[in-house]
């Protein structure tokens, strides 16, 4: 994973922590949350404050998030709102964290001046032992306050507050006198600086979790189902309507389309579909280059062009419907008949924009797993599976790709490929407006009226 590594494709805009004084708090709520400190003098964390180097030292990932399901948090800083999420869960944790955050940021910004905030996002589930358990998550809720309990003291000054207004004889109480003195030391004048936290809960309806193989799970649509990544059989029996697999490719589709989720990328308002096609089918070609061991260093799209013929049979029909879907757009070709059972189907559609465009589109991200840029946009934690597995020529073209091509314009390039820039894991996101200008840094084919 170096090469990942280097060029900022993983572990990128994570919040370094070299202070002793914000070890040090790091380390009290750490022992807080966990029972647990660190020796690393620095270290960096991503934006529930898990550290890769702290779960390298502990041998455990997920030291922050025992058994996967009530993820624990410290924040050090609201910078880390703009952090990834390592080692998702849940395609809903990072949003409902950086939602905290936002709603908090004021509050937070005091808090973290002088000590960490530790927290937790709680639900009703404490282990997934099961597929069908999972299906208990209704709703995460966040609890935070910081390692000398400063939120809580100042509401309990708060109604000490309240009482010496009302209560007729308060004014001669030297005990709540002297309480309220002692407390106002530790929480500062609440009456003027009040440090409250908003009561934040979130409808778990529509998720992804990376339990049991990969589950898509959508209870808040009109025709509700579950997805599995691997086989159903596995999973037993879900308490919704509908499982189906990754092999049942026509039922997905319907699901899809009755839920009214997806759009063909050539009916999509605005973009280059055929640009946005010939890019996948350049994906292709250089798997299949890799596989055959071709050197890709420097590969441009002319020498992709030069390796697609002459690799011609080993294409697969995934690349042929794409083609002859692209002739239809750009050459006024016959209109081809791509059936949902087509390999090619599901790299030809993206998300609707509705609140679940970025999990519809995480879905169809693992289904077309020969689209390295997709994949790494919308589903970094297959992507890195994924990526592992490749053969080194593979690793060093997708890497220079995604360093040279998206890099440069992260949110040009989302625009352009699935028509708003939502965070893909912020579970009350409302898409933007269709805005696409641009299609990425393929050139311009104009697309057919």
């Amino acid at each position: 994973m170096h090469r990942l590594i280097e060029k900022g494709l993983m572990f990128g805009n994570l919040i370094r922590v070299d202070s002793p004084i914000l070890v040090e708090r790091y380390n009290r709520a750490l022992k807080h949350l966990t029972g647990r400190q660190t020796t690393l003098s620095d270290f960096h964390v991503d934006i529930s404050g898990y550290s890769p180097e702290i779960g390298d030292e502990f041998g455990d990932d997920l030291y922050l998030n025992h058994k996967g399901v009530n993820r624990q948090f410290i924040l050090l800083t609201t910078e880390q709102a703009n952090a990834p999420l390592l080692n998702a869960k849940f395609s809903t944790s990072r949003g409902i964290l950086k939602q905290f955050i936002e709603e908090n940021r004021q509050q937070l910004f005091a808090l973290t001046a002088r000590d960490a905030v530790a927290g937790e996002m709680v639900n009703s589930v404490y282990v997934a032992d099961s597929p069908a358990r999972l299906f208990d998550i209704r709703k995460v809720r966040i609890e935070a306050d910081t390692t000398s309990g400063t939120v809580a003291n100042a509401e309990k000054l708060g109604q000490m507050i309240d009482r010496f207004k009302t209560e007729q004889d308060a004014w001669y109480d030297d005990v709540l006198i002297a309480e309220m003195i002692g407390m106002a030391k530790q929480t500062g004048d609440v009456v003027r600086n009040p440090v409250r936290l908003k009561h934040m809960e979130f409808a778990q309806d529509n998720f992804w979790t990376d339990h049991f193989g990969g589950i898509y799970v959508f209870r808040g649509v009109e025709h509700p189902a579950a997805i599995v990544a691997g086989n159903k059989g596995k999973v037993g029996k879900l308490p919704i309507p509908y499982v189906f697999d990754f092999s049942e490719r026509s039922a997905i589709a319907k699901f899809l389309n009755l839920n009214d989720l997806v759009e063909p990328i050539t009916d999509a308002r605005g973009i280059d579909a055929a640009a946005i096609l010939h890019q996948k089918m350049d994906f292709i070609v250089m798997a299949v280059a890799a596989s055959m061991k071709e050197d890709l260093t420097g590969a441009t799209r002319r020498d992709l062009r030069r390796l697609g013929r002459q690799y011609a049979k080993l294409l697969p029909e995934a690349w042929q419907g794409l083609a002859a879907l692209a002739r239809w757009a750009e050459e006024d070709g016959p209109w081809p008949k791509i059936s949902s059972e087509h390999p090619s189907y599901f790299y030809t559609l993206r998300a609707k924009p509705h609140v679940d465009a970025d999990l519809v589109n995480m879905l169809l991200a693992e289904m077309t797993p020969l689209d390295v840029r997709q994949l790494f946009i919308c589903h970094k934690e297959v992507f890195y599976r994924a990526y592992a597995k490749w053969p080194e020529e593979k690793k060093a073209y997708v890497v220079d790709f995604l360093d040279r091509e998206y890099q440069v314009d992260k949110a040009g390039t989302r625009d352009a490929l699935f028509g708003h820039e939502a965070p893909m894991e912020e579970p009350q996101a409302v898409p933007q407006p269709d805005l696409i200008t641009r299609v990425g840094p393929w050139g311009s084919v104009a697309r057919r009226n």
